[in-house]
């Protein structure tokens, strides 16, 4: 009869069994909401993680990687890193956390980060202001991380490159006018970035959301107004996280190979 494994031997031989094993992610706007069931999706499969912050108040970040790092299933490390991903500097900053916390490239990025204006203003209405402050955000730092992904991440297979955009760039709803379009200008750089890369052993995906139960979604929106879009979707039900994050951990894996330059709405069918 063949011995039983116990304690930290069969600890380490269960996280060595993990698909995303000895891989380092690094997961932007990861504190709360998508971003965070993503970091902990990636982290539950084995991988290294960074989380990713841009307000001066670390307080979630600092905690989810404190659950993480006391998880029994893994001997995987998370560290929280500030980051505004607006800025070159500091996205740079962010790799470099990562490489040297882990003494390894990074494999996988996910593009996470990003705003939304909760009132929810008509073109006509928004301000070049809150148009700019979008586009910062949403394109030009999925466009400054895709970057210096791009440039720094491990060769060879297993790299990934993973933005979230919205369905709303195909449903076209009134007062998301900015909020889309910057989403779409993101889902236009991944499929060009996926040929860029060719032969690099890079992948380069989008995960295109529906509506989904997170504070970024409740913003603005009345009781009512919940429950209407709920109803719409075939599912009659609001998407969560995890809907999501489970999406982005087969993507990251080596069964998400094949999966390039594509994306991928998750939304239960509230837009098809």
């Amino acid at each position: 009869m063949a011995a039983q494994i116990t304690g930290p031997e069969a600890q380490n031989s269960s996280s060595s069994s993990l698909p995303l094993n000895g891989r380092v992610a690094i997961v932007t706007g990861s504190s709360r909401g998508i971003g965070r069931a993503i970091a902990t999706q990636l982290h539950s499969l084995g991988a290294k993680l960074v989380i990713n912050y841009a307000s001066s108040n670390s307080t979630q970040a600092d905690q989810l990687a404190s659950e993480l790092n006391n998880c029994e299933n893994t001997q995987s490390k998370a560290i929280a890193v500030r980051a505004d991903v607006s800025d070159p500097e500091q996205v740079k900053h962010l790799f470099d956390r990562a490489e040297q916390e882990f003494e390894t490239q990074a494999h996988i990025v996910v593009n996470c980060a990003g705003i939304l204006n909760p009132k929810l203003p008509t073109l006509a209405e928004t301000s070049v202001e809150d148009w700019d402050k979008t586009f910062s955000v949403n394109a030009r730092g999925a466009f400054l991380v895709s970057r210096e992904a791009a440039r720094r991440l491990r060769r060879g297979g297993g790299g990934r490159i993973i933005t979230i955009s919205t369905s709303l760039v195909r449903a076209l709803k009134p007062g998301y006018g900015a909020y889309a379009a910057s989403k779409a200008a993101a889902e236009t750089m991944t499929k060009i970035l996926a040929k860029e890369l060719k032969g690099s052993g890079i992948t380069v995906n989008c995960v295109a959301p529906g509506p989904v139960a997170t504070e970024l979604f409740f913003a603005g929106k009345s009781e009512e107004a919940v429950k209407k879009i709920a109803e719409a979707c075939p599912l009659n039900r609001l998407g969560e996280p995890k809907d999501v994050a489970q999406v982005v951990g087969f993507l990251a894996g080596d069964a998400g190979e094949w999966v390039n330059g594509q994306v991928i709405r998750v939304n239960g069918g509230y837009v098809i």
